[in-house]
């Protein structure tokens, strides 16, 4: 393909396509935004229950990068409303604990760095600037008294991780353009987390914790401490090796509580200090924490593990000092708990078959004293909407219903969720997105990200929608090593990634084949991040695969070892020692065994990728090339980095997709070339 796409048949139906999706709300919100790269949107309950904010998404071209808002929902009839107005992007809204105030992150003075706003919640008008805090805002929360706020920020270079788009914290300043990035022990001021305490009367800032201590994630413990997850470097990398840690906020020093084989996220202190919750999980990539819930004990470190009835907990947040909302991933659904701190025990408040987008994360608030919270609901056939959920009534507080959404269910088929046996006769879950018409239907095998992560039954995203509308049958497929089946689920992966878990997926595939939806002749399979590790994996494991579309893939565990932000995590995944001749380094490298491959392939990547950088992309593209054995391009994006999330670059992207499925397994005669 050429690099200007523009004006082909490919370039102009795609683009056609994101016209009809997102033309009709140009310039004003046309759905709640995902909240990233600081961690899921979480609507948010005004402490008298009457008044909701949550970041609403606005697209104003088809060249443009989406931007975020924050809005306001009445608990009555009132239509919502835009509160802030940029420029740049506002996120992260809170309530004071009176209601008076509405806190926001904005980078309206400097495009990529975000400070904190306070606006008036009666008044709504221009927000006031509080004191500047050094690097970059990515998480506040409000004293009880509402005269302190905790305020975590990024260095200015500081890494995001893969969840959320990987690259660097990005700021307009005005530098020379031969300066370069430098990356070395002394810079660890700028490119560390910091904690800071905020007076608000005042307007007095002091930072808390060691001039060493990292902090990834915070929250308050009572009114003198402060729960946190924390190491003592701001590597990306080490993240893994984070601890539970308290920090006193007078003195400044901090205890270490957990430390242990898993991830710890979500800390998240009780009312009364006496308590810390927190999640540990397997995890893949900082933010994208699903697992256990553990009840703490601030002074001594003692930790009782809660059974969750099988939900992979993502979102905590205690009602009052005994109760304790959680949410999470259960399958392909998603379930809600109420968990009692005094005797550990979690009853089930709410469960759905519906589910949240690729990069959403199940979380929530809870409003009142019994047990409705505040939620995005949505599922295939439904639009996400901000939804008041109480047991088994529901009632919508801001809809996102327009033509766009309209046209997404027109062209986007039936879906259901399969399950099917792995070889050794596990049970393997995902789920089956059919086009109208009778099959059998070429089949595109999307790959989920992670691999500690799931597909669940959500509202279809523009990729989908597109291939969906096309012709093409999608399978989702949740193998061994995804969650919402809990840790020992997980863990299958580990130390054989590439193996057992592609297999689920080929019996998956099987399956459809059996049932008339799938035609043998037309498999195809693309993903993203682990999903791209496999989509160049597996075409080598099997090769009835008539196209594949490798995103920021892993090819090569060696130079991915080394030239990625986050090499602590291959050693987990592969349960091996990079200095270790040959083992799974070698053998589940696709760069290696790329004479195997029969099927051509299409490797897409971001220029700014540090989770999985381009050159594992252009490694395999090259490897590819050498054996001669099939048709390979590759496509890396300039300014693009874990995925992209500039439209016009969406557009190229998913025109090259679909022209190349076309090319090698068309559906319903239908040319895009």
């Amino acid at each position: 393909m050429d690099r200007d796409l523009r004006g082909t048949p490919a370039f102009e139906l795609v683009k056609e396509h994101y016209r009809r999706l997102y033309e009709p709300m140009f310039g004003r919100i046309h759905a709640p935004a995902e909240g990233w790269p600081f961690g899921p949107a979480v609507p948010q309950p005004s402490p008298d229950g009457r008044r909701f904010l949550f970041e609403g998404e606005r697209i104003d071209g088809l060249e443009e990068d989406p931007l975020t808002r924050i809005v306001l929902a009445e608990a009555g009839e009132a239509p919502t409303r835009e509160v802030t107005f940029g420029p740049g992007d506002d996120v992260f809204p809170r309530w004071s604990p009176d209601g008076r105030w509405i806190s926001f992150h904005s980078d309206r003075s400097l495009g990529g760095r975000r400070q904190l706003y306070l606006l008036d919640a009666e008044e709504l008008a221009e927000p006031r600037a509080m004191p500047e805090i050094p690097g970059t805002l990515e998480y506040h929360a409000w004293a009880r008294d509402g005269r302190r706020i905790l305020i975590g920020s990024a260095g200015i270079g500081a890494d995001h991780s893969g969840a959320s788009g990987s690259g660097t914290v990005v700021v307009d300043v005005e530098l020379p353009r031969w300066m370069p990035e430098v990356q070395s022990r002394e810079n660890r001021d700028v490119e560390g987390r910091r904690l800071h305490l905020l007076d608000v009367e005042e307007g007095k800032l002091a930072r808390v914790g060691g001039e060493d201590l990292n902090v990834w994630e915070a929250s308050w413990c009572g009114p003198d401490r402060a729960a946190v997850v924390a190491t003592h470097s701001a590597a990306e990398t080490d993240w893994y090796d984070a601890s539970l840690r308290v920090i006193d906020l007078e003195t400044g020093r901090d205890r270490i509580l957990l430390h242990g084989d898993a991830a710890f996220g979500l800390p998240t202190g009780s009312p009364d200090g006496d308590l810390i919750a927190v999640v540990e999980a397997l995890c893949s990539d900082r933010l994208l924490v699903a697992g256990d819930v553990l009840l703490v004990d601030p002074e001594t470190g003692d930790a009782r593990r809660v059974d969750t009835l099988g939900v992979d907990v993502t979102h905590l947040a205690w009602r009052d000092a005994t109760r304790l909302f959680a949410i999470g991933m259960r399958g392909v659904g998603i379930g809600a708990l109420e968990i009692d701190a005094t005797t550990g025990t979690a009853r089930e408040t709410w469960s759905s078959s519906g589910g949240w987008g690729y990069w959403w994360v199940p979380a929530g608030s809870p409003v009142g004293d019994g047990d409705a919270f505040v939620s995005v609901v949505q599922s295939h056939e439904r639009p996400p909407a901000v939804g008041l959920v109480d047991g088994n009534d529901e009632r919508v507080i801001a809809s996102f219903e327009h033509d766009g959404t309209r046209y997404a269910q027109e062209v986007s088929g039936a879906s259901e969720r399969l399950t099917w046996e792995g070889d050794d006769g596990l049970e393997i879950e995902g789920v089956v997105i059919t086009p109208r018409g009778e099959g059998p239907f070429p089949l595109v095998v999307n790959v989920h990200g992670g691999p500690e992560w799931a597909w669940s039954a959500s509202f279809p995203d523009a990729p989908t929608s597109l291939l969906v509308g096309q012709g093409y049958a999608m399978l989702l497929p949740n193998p061994r090593g995804s969650t919402g089946r809990g840790r020992r689920f997980a863990e299958l992966v580990n130390g054989d990634p590439g193996g057992a878990d592609a297999q689920d997926i080929l019996r998956g595939i099987d399956v459809l084949v059996e049932r008339g939806i799938a035609d043998p002749a037309r498999i195809g399979v693309m993903g993203l991040s682990y999903g791209g590790f496999m989509s160049a994996w597996i075409p080598v494991v099997d090769q009835r695969f008539a196209a594949a579309v490798p995103q920021s893939p892993v090819t090569d565990w060696y130079s991915q070892h080394f030239d990625s932000n986050i090499a602590a995590w291959d050693e987990l995944a592969l349960r091996a020692k990079i200095r270790s001749p040959g083992g799974p380094y070698h053998e589940r490298s696709a760069v290696i065994q790329a004479d195997r491959v029969r099927t051509p392939m299409l490797l897409i990547a971001g220029l700014r990728d540090r989770c999985c950088p381009p050159g594992q992309a252009v490694e395999m593209y090259r490897a590819l090339r050498e054996c001669g054995n099939v048709e390979s391009e590759v496509a890396v994006y300039p300014e693009e980095a874990h995925g992209n999330t500039n439209i016009g670059a969406q557009i190229d992207e998913n025109a090259r997709i679909l022209a190349w499925f076309d090319r090698f397994m068309p559906a319903r005669g239908i040319r895009a070339t």
